[in-house]
C-alpha cells in the first residue's frame, strides 16, 4: 500500500443486442428511461450503457425484485449532444409511466436534461457525469457547495476528486513533474482539466504550457508541435476518446511521451482509433469490475445475456444507477400496499431516493446531501500489450 498525503493507493491485479425489456406479467408497469449516445463517436460508450441497465430490468422483473410491479426500459439516444437530450427528457417527462431515468453520459448533456426532468420531480441517476458543478453548484471551487436540483443523483464520482487523483498518480507515483495540459473546451474536459492543474501545482508539479482543441477536430500536428517544444514529459487532456485518440498519437508521432486522461479516455476503442495508445494512462470511477467479488454476478449475467456490446468503463455504474431507482420504486410499493400512487409517483421515488442504500456491483450504493455516490474510488490504468490494465486503485479525500 502506497499512502501519499491524503491519497491511499492499493496495488491492483494486473450477443446480440438487447431485445428490450418484459416483465412476467405484473399489474402495474413502471418504466425506467435511459438517455446516453446509442450511435455516433461515443456509442460503445452509450451502448454498454444501455445494456447494462436492460440487464439491470431483466433481473429485477426475473427476481420479482418488486412483487406485482413490471419494470421496462425505454432507451433514446442523445447523440452527444444537448440539444436532443432536453428532447430526450421532455419524451421521458411525457410518457407518464417513466419513474426514473438513467444516464446521460456527457456531463453537458445532463446540463440540459436537469432542470426539465427536476421540474417534473422525475429522478434522474447518471452513472458517467463527473462535471462537479452539477451536484454542488457553479460556486463549489469557493467552498459554496449548494445543490442546484434535487431529482439529480450520480452513481459517478466528480471531476474535482478524479483530476485530482490523476495529478497525484502522475507527480507522485509516475514521477513526471513537467506537463502540457490540454482540453477540448466542454464541460467534462474542461473542468476535469482545472482539477487537474490545481493539485499537480499544489504538489509542486509544473503546467509548462496549455492548450485548447475542438473536438471535432482530427488534425492536431500543430498542438503536436508546440508540445515538442515545450520539453513536456508527459500529456494530460481532458476530454473523450474520439479526439483523444488522434491526439495522443499524433504528439507520440512528434515526441514520445506518456499521454493522460480521464474516464472518457477508458474505452476500448482508444486503443483501436490510436496506433501509438501503447504506455497511455486514464483514470476511471471505482475499481475495475473484474477485479471486485460483488461484480462477479453482474459480469456472468451480462454474458449470459449475449448483448453483443462490451459493458465498457461504465457498466456496473450503470446497473447500481438503475438498481438504486428500482431500490426507489420498492421502497415506495412497500409504504403504499404494494402500488405505486398514480398520481404523485415520481415524487414518491424522488424522496424514497434519500433512503436507498445497498450493496451493488461496484460496492456499497448511496448517496450523499448533494446526491453524489458515497463511494469515490478511483483506478488509474494504462495500456500495456494493446489494452488497458489496471495499475493502481484509492480515494482522495
Amino acid at each position: 500500500m502506497l499512502t501519499t498525503g491524503a491519497l491511499t493507493l492499493t496495488a491492483c491485479g494486473s450477443r446480440d443486442d438487447s431485445k428490450g425489456s418484459g416483465g412476467d406479467g405484473g399489474n402495474q408497469t413502471v418504466v425506467i428511461g435511459l438517455d446516453a449516445p446509442l450511435t455516433g463517436d461515443l456509442s460503445a460508450l452509450g451502448l454498454g450503457i444501455k445494456n447494462s441497465a436492460d440487464l439491470a430490468v431483466k433481473t429485477a422483473n426475473k427476481e420479482k425484485t418488486v412483487p406485482g410491479i413490471t419494470f421496462k426500459l425505454e432507451a433514446l439516444d442523445d447523440q452527444a449532444q444537448p440539444s436532443v437530450g432536453q428532447q430526450n427528457a421532455v419524451k421521458l417527462i411525457d410518457t407518464k409511466e417513466v419513474l426514473g431515468v438513467v444516464g446521460p453520459l456527457n456531463s453537458g448533456v445532463a446540463q440540459s436534461m436537469q432542470k426539465p426532468l427536476n421540474d417534473a420531480k422525475l429522478t434522474q441517476v447518471s452513472p458517467a457525469n463527473t462535471g462537479t458543478e452539477l451536484t454542488q453548484g457553479n460556486n463549489w471551487k469557493t467552498g459554496d457547495k449548494k445543490r442546484p436540483y434535487a431529482s439529480y443523483f450520480r452513481t459517478a464520482t466528480t471531476d474535482q476528486i478524479q483530476g485530482a487523483f490523476a495529478a497525484k498518480y502522475l507527480f507522485e507515483t509516475a514521477k513526471i513533474k513537467d506537463v502540457y495540459l490540454i482540453d477540448d473546451q466542454k464541460p467534462y474536459g474542461a473542468g476535469l482539466a482545472a482539477s487537474f492543474k490545481a493539485t499537480f501545482t499544489e504538489l509542486g508539479g509544473k503546467i509548462v504550457g496549455t492548450d485548447h482543441v475542438n473536438p471535432e477536430d482530427r488534425d492536431f500536428n500543430s498542438v503536436a508541435t508546440k508540445v515538442k517544444s515545450s520539453k513536456a514529459k508527459a500529456v494530460y487532456y481532458g476530454g473523450e476518446y474520439p479526439a483523444g485518440a488522434p491526439l495522443s498519437q499524433q504528439i507520440k508521432d512528434s515526441v514520445k511521451i506518456p499521454f493522460m486522461g480521464g474516464d472518457g479516455m477508458y474505452s476500448a476503442d482508444f486503443i483501436k482509433l490510436n496506433k501509438k495508445a501503447e504506455g497511455d494512462i486514464a483514470t476511471s470511477v471505482g475499481k475495475p469490475v473484474e477485479e471486485l467479488e460483488s461484480a462477479k454476478k453482474f459480469i456472468a449475467d451480462y454474458k449470459t445475456a449475449g448483448y453483443k456490446d462490451a459493458y465498457e468503463a461504465y457498466g456496473g455504474g450503470t446497473y447500481d444507477a438503475t438498481w438504486s431507482i428500482i431500490e426507489a420504486v420498492k421502497i415506495v410499493a412497500a409504504e403504499n400496499d404494494g402500488k405505486i400512487p398514480a398520481e404523485d409517483g415520481r415524487a414518491k421515488v424522488l424522496e424514497a431516493m434519500d433512503k436507498v442504500k445497498f450493496e451493488g456491483v461496484t460496492g456499497p450504493v448511496s448517496f450523499d446531501e448533494f446526491g453524489d455516490t458515497t463511494n469515490t474510488l478511483m483506478t488509474a490504468y494504462q495500456v500495456t500489450g494493446g489494452k488497458w490494465v489496471s495499475k493502481i486503485s484509492g480515494t482522495v479525500e
